[in-house]
Protein backbone atom coordinates (compact mmCIF):
# COMPACT_ATOMS: atom_id res chain seq x y z
CA UNK A 1 0.00 0.00 0.00
CA UNK A 2 1.22 3.47 -1.17
CA UNK A 3 1.40 6.80 0.82
CA UNK A 4 -0.09 9.20 -0.25
CA UNK A 5 1.09 12.78 -0.13
CA UNK A 6 -1.43 15.13 2.26
CA UNK A 7 -3.24 17.51 -0.88
CA UNK A 8 -5.80 20.29 0.02
CA UNK A 9 -8.42 18.40 -0.75
CA UNK A 10 -7.56 15.82 2.01
CA UNK A 11 -6.40 17.86 4.72
CA UNK A 12 -9.41 20.33 3.84
CA UNK A 13 -9.33 23.66 2.02
CA UNK A 14 -11.19 25.48 4.65
CA UNK A 15 -9.09 23.98 7.43
CA UNK A 16 -5.87 25.71 5.28
CA UNK A 17 -7.42 28.79 5.09
CA UNK A 18 -8.30 29.36 9.05
CA UNK A 19 -4.48 28.06 9.76
CA UNK A 20 -3.21 30.45 7.36
CA UNK A 21 -4.95 33.15 8.88
CA UNK A 22 -4.32 32.36 12.55
CA UNK A 23 -0.51 31.93 11.61
CA UNK A 24 -0.35 35.69 9.70
CA UNK A 25 -2.75 37.52 11.14
CA UNK A 26 -0.87 39.62 12.05
CA UNK A 27 1.15 40.49 9.30
CA UNK A 28 -2.34 41.31 7.54
CA UNK A 29 -3.53 43.89 10.08
CA UNK A 30 -0.10 45.10 9.98
CA UNK A 31 0.24 45.78 6.24
CA UNK A 32 -3.75 46.92 6.17
CA UNK A 33 -2.63 49.37 9.12
CA UNK A 34 -0.22 50.28 7.27
CA UNK A 35 -1.63 50.49 3.92
CA UNK A 36 -4.71 52.40 5.42
CA UNK A 37 -2.49 55.00 6.99
CA UNK A 38 -0.25 56.03 3.85
CA UNK A 39 -3.71 56.41 1.37
CA UNK A 40 -5.54 58.49 4.57
CA UNK A 41 -2.03 60.41 4.96
CA UNK A 42 0.28 61.46 2.16
CA UNK A 43 2.55 62.41 5.21
CA UNK A 44 2.42 58.94 6.52
CA UNK A 45 4.92 57.83 3.90
CA UNK A 46 7.67 60.31 4.23
CA UNK A 47 11.02 59.34 5.33
CA UNK A 48 11.29 61.78 8.22
CA UNK A 49 8.05 60.29 9.53
CA UNK A 50 9.16 56.48 8.84
CA UNK A 51 12.02 57.14 10.83
CA UNK A 52 10.22 58.58 13.70
CA UNK A 53 7.91 55.78 13.71
CA UNK A 54 10.91 53.71 14.49
CA UNK A 55 12.91 55.39 16.85
CA UNK A 56 10.23 57.44 18.87
CA UNK A 57 7.59 55.02 19.06
CA UNK A 58 8.45 51.46 18.26
CA UNK A 59 12.15 51.31 20.22
CA UNK A 60 10.97 51.50 23.42
CA UNK A 61 7.73 49.66 23.14
CA UNK A 62 9.90 46.87 21.49
CA UNK A 63 12.24 47.04 24.29
CA UNK A 64 9.43 46.24 27.40
CA UNK A 65 7.45 43.92 25.21
CA UNK A 66 10.81 42.09 24.79
CA UNK A 67 11.06 42.22 28.80
CA UNK A 68 7.25 41.30 28.64
CA UNK A 69 7.34 38.38 26.50
CA UNK A 70 10.13 36.62 28.98
CA UNK A 71 7.87 37.21 31.83
CA UNK A 72 4.87 35.87 29.59
CA UNK A 73 7.09 32.99 28.27
CA UNK A 74 7.45 31.65 31.70
CA UNK A 75 3.66 31.22 32.56
CA UNK A 76 3.69 34.87 34.58
CA UNK A 77 3.42 38.54 33.69
CA UNK A 78 5.00 41.78 34.66
CA UNK A 79 3.30 44.69 35.85
CA UNK A 80 6.49 46.38 37.16
CA UNK A 81 8.25 46.70 33.97
CA UNK A 82 7.45 50.70 34.17
CA UNK A 83 8.81 51.30 38.16
CA UNK A 84 12.32 48.99 36.06
CA UNK A 85 12.58 51.90 34.31
CA UNK A 86 11.83 54.67 36.68
CA UNK A 87 14.45 53.04 39.01
CA UNK A 88 17.33 52.81 36.34
CA UNK A 89 16.42 56.76 35.00
CA UNK A 90 16.29 58.09 38.47
CA UNK A 91 19.58 56.56 39.10
CA UNK A 92 21.49 57.04 36.22
CA UNK A 93 20.05 60.99 35.99
CA UNK A 94 21.41 61.41 40.03
CA UNK A 95 24.44 60.23 39.47
CA UNK A 96 25.30 62.14 36.10
CA UNK A 97 24.07 65.39 38.36
CA UNK A 98 26.63 64.54 41.26
CA UNK A 99 29.57 63.96 38.15
CA UNK A 100 29.95 60.42 37.81
CA UNK A 101 30.73 59.01 34.50
CA UNK A 102 28.19 58.43 32.47
CA UNK A 103 29.52 54.65 32.31
CA UNK A 104 29.02 54.26 36.11
CA UNK A 105 25.82 56.14 35.80
CA UNK A 106 24.24 53.92 33.25
CA UNK A 107 25.38 49.95 35.51
CA UNK A 108 24.29 51.92 38.38
CA UNK A 109 20.71 52.27 36.47
CA UNK A 110 20.77 48.82 34.92
CA UNK A 111 21.16 47.32 38.62
CA UNK A 112 18.76 49.36 40.10
CA UNK A 113 16.29 47.30 37.57
CA UNK A 114 17.78 44.29 38.19
CA UNK A 115 16.92 45.22 41.99
CA UNK A 116 13.47 45.43 41.29
CA UNK A 117 13.76 41.93 39.24
CA UNK A 118 15.66 40.57 41.96
CA UNK A 119 12.43 41.97 44.84
CA UNK A 120 9.52 40.28 42.08
CA UNK A 121 11.91 37.25 42.42
CA UNK A 122 11.95 37.34 45.45
CA UNK A 123 7.85 37.29 46.16
CA UNK A 124 7.42 35.23 43.50
CA UNK A 125 10.56 31.98 43.72
CA UNK A 126 11.10 32.51 47.24
CA UNK A 127 7.91 33.15 48.99
CA UNK A 128 5.29 31.96 46.14
CA UNK A 129 3.27 34.87 45.04
CA UNK A 130 1.63 34.65 41.92
CA UNK A 131 3.20 36.94 39.48
CA UNK A 132 0.71 39.02 38.94
CA UNK A 133 0.47 39.84 42.63
CA UNK A 134 3.89 40.66 43.37
CA UNK A 135 4.84 42.62 40.29
CA UNK A 136 1.17 44.50 41.18
CA UNK A 137 2.84 45.13 44.64
CA UNK A 138 6.21 45.81 43.12
CA UNK A 139 4.22 48.65 41.22
CA UNK A 140 2.18 50.14 43.94
CA UNK A 141 5.66 50.17 45.95
CA UNK A 142 7.67 51.79 43.47
CA UNK A 143 5.73 54.46 42.81
CA UNK A 144 5.20 55.27 46.39
CA UNK A 145 9.50 55.26 46.53
CA UNK A 146 9.82 57.82 43.72
CA UNK A 147 7.16 59.99 45.28
CA UNK A 148 9.65 59.90 48.26
CA UNK A 149 12.32 60.34 46.34
CA UNK A 150 11.34 63.36 44.57
CA UNK A 151 9.60 65.49 47.00
CA UNK A 152 5.92 64.34 45.91
CA UNK A 153 7.15 63.43 41.96
CA UNK A 154 8.91 66.56 40.61
CA UNK A 155 11.01 65.70 37.71
CA UNK A 156 15.02 65.68 38.03
CA UNK A 157 16.43 68.09 34.98
CA UNK A 158 19.73 67.44 33.66
CA UNK A 159 20.62 71.38 32.47
CA UNK A 160 21.24 72.11 29.20
CA UNK A 161 25.25 72.70 29.35
CA UNK A 162 25.64 69.99 31.73
CA UNK A 163 24.93 66.84 29.46
CA UNK A 164 28.22 65.03 29.05
CA UNK A 165 28.37 64.13 25.43
CA UNK A 166 27.98 60.24 26.18
CA UNK A 167 25.01 60.88 27.54
CA UNK A 168 23.21 62.93 24.89
CA UNK A 169 25.02 59.75 22.32
CA UNK A 170 22.86 57.36 24.49
CA UNK A 171 19.87 59.22 23.17
CA UNK A 172 20.79 61.23 20.07
CA UNK A 173 23.74 59.69 18.01
CA UNK A 174 24.21 57.29 15.56
CA UNK A 175 26.89 54.91 14.39
CA UNK A 176 27.38 55.00 10.55
CA UNK A 177 24.07 57.00 10.29
CA UNK A 178 22.24 54.54 12.38
CA UNK A 179 20.44 55.93 15.49
CA UNK A 180 21.91 54.68 18.92
CA UNK A 181 18.64 53.73 20.62
CA UNK A 182 16.91 52.23 17.61
CA UNK A 183 20.71 49.93 17.49
CA UNK A 184 20.02 49.34 21.13
CA UNK A 185 16.55 47.67 20.28
CA UNK A 186 17.72 45.78 17.74
CA UNK A 187 20.60 43.96 19.77
CA UNK A 188 17.98 43.20 22.91
CA UNK A 189 15.53 41.74 19.44
CA UNK A 190 18.29 39.47 18.42
CA UNK A 191 19.83 38.16 22.19
CA UNK A 192 16.12 37.47 23.26
CA UNK A 193 15.39 35.30 19.97
CA UNK A 194 18.69 33.30 20.36
CA UNK A 195 18.17 33.21 24.11
CA UNK A 196 14.85 31.46 23.33
CA UNK A 197 15.72 29.29 20.23
CA UNK A 198 19.26 28.65 20.85
CA UNK A 199 19.74 28.46 24.80
CA UNK A 200 18.69 25.78 27.35
CA UNK A 201 17.33 28.40 29.29
CA UNK A 202 15.33 29.59 26.89
CA UNK A 203 13.84 26.10 25.90
CA UNK A 204 13.33 25.78 30.06
CA UNK A 205 11.43 29.14 30.37
CA UNK A 206 9.17 28.43 27.36
CA UNK A 207 8.34 24.69 28.92
CA UNK A 208 7.55 26.25 32.57
CA UNK A 209 5.19 28.34 30.67
CA UNK A 210 3.48 25.79 29.10
CA UNK A 211 3.30 22.06 31.46
CA UNK A 212 5.28 24.17 35.05
CA UNK A 213 3.98 20.26 36.65
CA UNK A 214 6.04 18.08 33.96
CA UNK A 215 8.94 20.65 34.35
CA UNK A 216 8.98 20.31 37.78
CA UNK A 217 8.76 16.78 38.34
CA UNK A 218 11.72 16.16 35.52
CA UNK A 219 13.95 17.26 38.38
CA UNK A 220 14.98 20.97 36.55
CA UNK A 221 15.07 23.58 39.34
CA UNK A 222 12.09 26.14 37.86
CA UNK A 223 11.93 28.20 40.68
CA UNK A 224 15.51 29.11 40.06
CA UNK A 225 14.67 29.51 36.21
CA UNK A 226 11.39 31.84 36.74
CA UNK A 227 13.93 33.98 39.34
CA UNK A 228 16.10 34.51 36.86
CA UNK A 229 13.87 35.48 34.12
CA UNK A 230 12.33 38.29 36.07
CA UNK A 231 15.83 39.31 36.96
CA UNK A 232 16.34 39.56 33.51
CA UNK A 233 12.74 41.18 32.98
CA UNK A 234 14.03 44.30 34.89
CA UNK A 235 17.48 44.65 33.66
CA UNK A 236 15.86 44.61 29.79
CA UNK A 237 13.02 47.11 31.32
CA UNK A 238 16.06 49.06 32.98
CA UNK A 239 17.93 49.41 28.98
CA UNK A 240 14.47 51.32 28.28
CA UNK A 241 14.77 53.53 31.11
CA UNK A 242 18.45 54.14 30.16
CA UNK A 243 17.14 55.33 26.54
CA UNK A 244 14.32 57.35 27.86
CA UNK A 245 16.09 59.27 29.97
CA UNK A 246 19.03 60.33 27.52
CA UNK A 247 16.35 61.19 24.73
CA UNK A 248 14.57 63.53 27.15
CA UNK A 249 17.48 64.56 29.36
CA UNK A 250 15.23 64.11 32.26
CA UNK A 251 14.21 61.80 34.90
CA UNK A 252 9.78 61.61 35.47
CA UNK A 253 8.42 59.56 37.82
CA UNK A 254 6.62 57.11 37.34
CA UNK A 255 6.53 57.77 33.03
CA UNK A 256 7.80 53.80 32.68
CA UNK A 257 4.32 52.71 33.38
CA UNK A 258 3.02 54.40 30.09
CA UNK A 259 4.66 51.43 28.43
CA UNK A 260 3.05 48.46 30.13
CA UNK A 261 -0.08 48.24 28.75
CA UNK A 262 0.95 48.53 25.09
CA UNK A 263 4.09 46.12 26.13
CA UNK A 264 1.28 43.85 27.25
CA UNK A 265 -0.60 44.26 24.10
CA UNK A 266 2.39 43.91 21.90
CA UNK A 267 3.00 40.95 23.86
CA UNK A 268 -0.07 39.37 23.46
CA UNK A 269 -0.83 40.49 20.00
CA UNK A 270 2.24 38.63 19.01
CA UNK A 271 1.01 35.05 20.37
CA UNK A 272 -1.12 35.02 17.38
CA UNK A 273 1.80 34.51 15.23
CA UNK A 274 2.87 31.27 16.99
CA UNK A 275 0.38 28.20 15.87
CA UNK A 276 0.45 27.24 19.63
CA UNK A 277 -0.71 30.63 20.95
CA UNK A 278 2.70 30.92 22.41
CA UNK A 279 4.85 34.19 23.10
CA UNK A 280 7.65 34.68 20.87
CA UNK A 281 10.22 37.69 19.82
CA UNK A 282 9.36 37.79 16.16
CA UNK A 283 5.30 37.79 17.00
CA UNK A 284 6.60 40.54 20.20
CA UNK A 285 8.37 42.69 17.69
CA UNK A 286 5.41 42.70 15.19
CA UNK A 287 2.90 43.86 17.74
CA UNK A 288 4.96 46.41 18.71
CA UNK A 289 5.18 47.88 15.59
CA UNK A 290 1.46 46.97 14.57
CA UNK A 291 1.02 49.40 17.78
CA UNK A 292 3.92 51.89 16.83
CA UNK A 293 2.46 52.61 13.48
CA UNK A 294 -1.57 53.25 14.74
CA UNK A 295 -0.27 55.38 17.36
CA UNK A 296 1.61 57.80 14.97
CA UNK A 297 -0.85 57.26 12.06
CA UNK A 298 -3.73 58.45 14.68
CA UNK A 299 -1.70 61.35 15.72
CA UNK A 300 -1.20 62.27 12.04
CA UNK A 301 -5.27 62.30 11.74
CA UNK A 302 -5.28 64.89 14.93
CA UNK A 303 -7.76 62.75 16.22
CA UNK A 304 -8.74 63.76 20.13
CA UNK A 305 -6.23 61.63 22.46
CA UNK A 306 -8.80 59.73 24.36
CA UNK A 307 -10.30 58.61 20.89
CA UNK A 308 -6.65 57.63 20.02
CA UNK A 309 -6.54 55.02 22.72
CA UNK A 310 -10.06 53.61 21.47
CA UNK A 311 -8.62 52.82 18.02
CA UNK A 312 -5.60 51.62 20.03
CA UNK A 313 -7.28 48.82 21.88
CA UNK A 314 -10.02 48.24 19.83
CA UNK A 315 -6.96 47.17 17.15
CA UNK A 316 -5.81 44.90 19.91
CA UNK A 317 -9.29 43.20 20.68
CA UNK A 318 -9.86 42.68 17.10
CA UNK A 319 -6.60 40.72 16.36
CA UNK A 320 -7.05 38.67 18.93
CA UNK A 321 -10.35 38.03 18.65
CA UNK A 322 -9.87 36.60 14.77
CA UNK A 323 -7.21 34.62 16.29
CA UNK A 324 -9.32 32.81 18.75
CA UNK A 325 -12.08 32.31 15.83
CA UNK A 326 -9.71 31.42 13.27
CA UNK A 327 -8.10 29.39 15.62
CA UNK A 328 -11.13 27.90 16.75
CA UNK A 329 -12.08 27.45 12.98
CA UNK A 330 -9.07 25.77 12.34
CA UNK A 331 -9.68 23.36 14.90
CA UNK A 332 -13.31 22.58 13.91
CA UNK A 333 -12.72 22.08 10.21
Amino acid sequence: MSLQTPTPATIGLPRLIAGGLVRYGLILALVAVFAAFSVAKPTFLTPANLQSILVNNFTLLAIVSVAMTFAVASGGIDLSVGTAMDFASFAFVSLVLAGQPVAVAALAGLAAGAIVGAFNALLISGIGVSPFLATLGTLFIGRSVQQLLTNGGNPVYLPPNGVPEAFRFLGHGTIAGFPVPLAAAIVVIAAAAVAFARTRFGRVILSIGIQPGVVRYSGIAAPAHVAVTFILVGLIAAIAGLILTATVTTYIPSSGNAFLLNAIGATFIGTTLSPLGRPNVGGTVLGALLLSIVANGLLLTDLNFYWQQVGTGTLIFAVLALSFINRKAAGAA
